[in-house]
């Protein structure tokens, strides 16, 4: 979301909240409407003036736009110059493997952002649907998209909430706001002036949102705001653009430049070196062109893409899907997740959980009244009543066959109670009444407790709101039950609600799930902090968090974000980790503030009010049951909403990080000694240290000994913690590791050049070689260059080949670890094949001799104290904690 936008949400926020306090008269002059609705020309004036009711739709990005997004990755500039150049210095195959790599990489990101492009054409989706307008004073439907503001609707139980809308009537009106709030419980709405100082949009007692609906009751609103004006517009126009750049993205693009400016100094320093030293500057181009390609890490993208891919797949079989590859990765990474708390963290259903007397002691008689009032009630059953039956359901002794119903009182707001009159067992006549604690309190003048009727002293019920206070900062719902005899007749009111005798309370609650609080100290075990984002009060969560084990000590509420700097914010996200009635807003930038500490951070949601989150999170969450745009919104959606399945979705994350991780720096420390080791060569030798087809052979046979990455085994303590991108870690490591492979390629150097005498460019070749040699005196293709030239490649090819097992691990390699049977084969083979080649019928091609009997122990030695020298390094660099 641009800051264009966020001015206009916030001046759509101020204009809605500013209607909520107004009465109905001065709203319909400010909006020049009337109770009769608008006329229908006035209607289209306003359709004209506004804009049709629909969610902003992104505009929908051509193939060509996402394939040219795609393009300007810098690695895939650089590996198709690089491809090109291959093909013009004549080496189809590298130029070949090259350019399928950028197929490969272009080909995935086209595909994920295709899919991604669906999430605002979900929006819109949402909301085809009609209303009940009232024009020229007459009710009827029209679609949605066709509503504009001052039009009166009509709402009623079932309806989707069309636009946002103040309501001008209503009766016993509840919605569901769970959708943008994360609330359990349907919310009352009322359609008096909301005058309050500090409340948040979404707790306006008049306001009704799009994307809501409602549960019962019915009411009459006018439609203060459409289409992107709406909440929920606002909501959709901060998923348009670009997806966040994650953590991934952004490690990824930091090494690439790395690996850039590796080849922007080394092939300069080459080609001017060799031009200057050996006066042939065509074979010293082709020479530095080699090294190019020699310096790029080519098989990045499949070997990101292959480790992604196996990834994505282990994670399907353990219930989580994955959406978009580079999630992976940051699933591993990720140190801080952040979550609601409805379905989450709790069973996302209510449930009564206590039934008591007023001195909260168990009551079957208070049970059975309350059974009694949810079934005979008429009308549409609020969550509490379907509480109150499934539990009794559970109680088979509770029998309603000796009850009938005579009347019912239904429930308004101004009373805040509802009563049924039934004839019981005994035959006597009882009214029966449920309620507002503070409401019921008010109507009763006695109390029961252990069977005996008391009187209700003022000072009593003081008590009794304390006890109901005591309950509802506990996290429970509280609802009064009373009776009394009644006289028989016909019909009875509300006069009848006097006089009452109170019986006890029913305590509801949206209890924690069971494996919520060992999945807490599960992902806390592997580094990963979690915390509560929740759009529901602080009450309530105060009570929920602290069951599963979360630290809760001050909860900063939505209203305190609210007024707080992007650097305040920054500094108080560290310090709590639950967060309260927050607004997607507040949400959104939590995430981001926490980002902006460092942290790579999860989300997960199921909401409209989750999409801007999800989108700005590293790793955005879903569940298959949620609502489209928060689907459509995340990166990986589980199959289970639960926080255990995520453990196995991090530590899966973190394997793909390994594996990857032994690419770039097996990659990135040889290229930094080879950097020492190529321009020493070219500076110190009478010819180039390695033909330009010898570079290109070795490149692309140490790229196949590391396909088999992927594969690879990750012992428990690399998936301990998250695995962040350190750049700066992964350049200790190069500065440490890289040098070492150049003292043993010097060492290489000085034994082909004094001990087998490539030092004598007149060295006469073996009799069966003698003619291929016939007439090179005085040039560079002489025996003693092609000996020194195969020399140092099979060093420094089965050097290459054999130190990732010592790279891939941070035990001793071979002992304490061993690589998946996959790697190890392709090390065999690899090393295998470089022994081969100087013998081989390719060896004329690839202008390699064989080598003398004496250089294959030396090579041993060689491999044997390489091996060992790096693993003394790398111990010395974990002791210090720098990988």
């Amino acid at each position: 979301m641009n800051s264009k936008q966020a001015v206009q949400g916030a001046g759509v926020s101020r204009k809605v909240d500013e209607l909520a306090t107004i009465s109905v008269d001065a709203l319909f002059e400010r909006l020049g409407t009337t109770k009769a609705g608008l006329s229908e020309e006035e209607a289209e004036r306003r359709l004209d003036q506004y804009g049709p009711n629909e969610v902003a739709e992104e505009k929908a990005r051509t193939w060509v736009h996402r394939l040219f997004t795609a393009s300007r990755n810098p690695l895939v500039i650089l590996l198709t110059v690089l491809a090109t150049i291959s093909y013009a210095t004549g080496d189809l195959r590298a130029g070949t493997v090259m350019l399928l790599m950028v197929i490969l990489g272009l080909g995935l990101r086209f595909v994920q952002e295709t899919r991604a492009d669906a999430a605002a054409a979900k929006l819109k989706a949402m909301i085809s649907i009609t209303a009940t307008v009232i024009r020229n004073g007459e009710a009827r439907e029209i679609p949605i998209s066709q509503l504009v503001p001052g039009d009166i609707v009509q709402l009623s139980a079932g309806d989707m909430i069309p636009a946002d809308v103040r309501l001008i009537s209503a009766k016993d009106l509840f919605i569901i706001q769970a959708t943008l709030t994360g609330e359990s419980l349907p919310v009352e709405k009322i359609e008096m002036p909301d005058t309050r100082q500090g409340v948040i949009l979404l707790e306006r007692h008049n306001v009704c949102f799009l994307g809501t609906s409602v549960e019962s009751g019915t009411a009459k609103a006018v439609v203060i705001a459409t289409g992107p004006n709406t909440y929920f517009g606002h909501i959709a126009r901060s998923l348009e653009g670009e997806q966040e750049e994650t953590s991934f993205d952004r490690g990824i693009k930091k090494f690439t430049w790395l690996m850039i400016r590796f080849v922007l100094v080394m092939v300069p320093l080459v080609f001017v070196i060799n031009g200057l030293t050996k006066h042939n500057w065509r074979e010293a181009f082709f020479f530095s062109m080699a090294v190019a390609v020699g310096l790029t890490p080519e098989m990045l993208p499949m070997i990101v893409s292959v480790c992604l891919s196996k990834g994505a797949m282990a994670m399907s079989r353990k219930k989580v899907i994955v959406k978009r590859l580079n999630a992976i990765q940051n699933f591993g990474a990720m140190d801080v997740f952040c979550t609601d708390k409805t379905g989450t963290l709790t069973m996302d259903h209510i449930i009564l959980e206590l039934h008591c007397n007023i001195h909260k002691e168990e009551s079957e008689e208070v049970l059975r009244e309350a059974y009694v009032i949810s079934h005979f009630q008429s009308g549409l059953k609020n969550v509490l009543d379907r509480a109150v039956l499934k539990y009794t359901e559970l109680h088979k002794e509770l029998s309603l066959e000796k009850y009938s119903k005579v009347d019912e009182i239904p429930f308004d707001f101004s009373r805040r109670m509802m009563s049924v009159v039934v004839d019981g067992p005994d035959g006597e006549r009882q009214l029966l009444t449920k309620g507002a604690p503070e409401a019921v309190f008010k109507k009763c003048a006695h109390f029961e407790y252990d069977g005996e009727i008391f009187p209700m002293e003022p000072i009593l019920v003081g008590d009794l709101l304390e006890e109901r206070n005591e309950l509802n900062s506990d996290g429970f719902r509280v609802l009064a039950v009373a009776k009394k005899k009644v006289e028989k007749r016909a019909a009875y009111s509300k006069a009848d609600e006097d006089g009452l005798v109170l019986t006890g309370y029913l305590a509801f609650l949206d209890p924690p799930k069971e494996t919520a609080a060992r999945a807490i100290s599960v992902l806390n075990r592997n580094g990963v902090t979690v915390k509560v984002l929740t759009g529901d009060n602080d009450l309530v969560t105060r009570k929920v968090c602290t069951e599963v084990g979360l630290k809760v000590e001050k909860i900063p509420l939505g209203n305190e974000v609210e007024k707080m700097s992007d650097e305040e914010l920054s500094e108080l996200v560290d310090r709590f980790n639950v967060f309260a009635r927050l607004s997607p807003a507040h949400k959104q930038r939590i995430i981001k503030a926490l980002q902006k500490k460092g942290h790579t951070v999860g989300f997960m949601g199921d909401g409209i009010n989750d999409a801007p989150a999800l989108r700005a999170a590293d790793v955005g969450v879903s569940v298959d049951n949620a609502v489209d745009i928060a689907k459509e919104s995340a990166d990986v959606i589980l199959l289970e909403k639960s926080l255990l399945v995520l453990e196995q979705g991090v530590l899966e994350g973190r394997k793909v990080f390994v594996n990857i991780l032994k690419y770039i720096r097996m990659g990135a420390s040889s290229n930094f000694g080879n950097m020492f080791s190529v321009i020493g060569a070219s500076a110190w030798l009478p010819f180039v240290p390695m033909a330009p087809i010898q570079v290109l052979t070795n490149n692309l046979l140490y790229d196949f000994s590391q396909v088999p990455i992927p594969t690879d085994n990750v012992g428990p303590q690399q998936v301990a913690q998250p695995r962040p991108w350190h750049i700066g870690e992964i350049a200790k490591f190069i500065v440490c590791i890289g040098p070492i492979s150049s003292i043993f390629d010097y060492t290489t150097y000085a034994m082909m050049w004094f001990v087998f005498k490539c030092n004598d460019l007149n060295l006469a070749p073996p009799a069966d070689l003698a003619a291929r040699f016939a007439n090179t005196a005085g040039t560079e293709q002489t025996y003693a260059a092609a000996l020194f030239h195969t020399g140092w490649f099979v060093e420094s090819l089965m050097t290459q080949t054999l130190i990732i097992h010592v790279i891939r691990t941070n035990l001793i390699p071979f002992l304490q670890s061993r690589a998946s049977w996959q790697l190890t084969m392709t090390t065999v083979v690899i090393m295998a094949v470089a022994a081969y080649l100087p013998s081989s019928p390719l060896a004329t091609s690839l202008a390699f001799v064989p080598l003398p009997p004496l250089y294959w122990p030396l090579l041993i030695l060689t491999l044997i104290c390489y091996v060992g020298l790096t693993q003394v390094i790398k111990t010395w660099l974990i002791r210090k904690a720098w990988v």
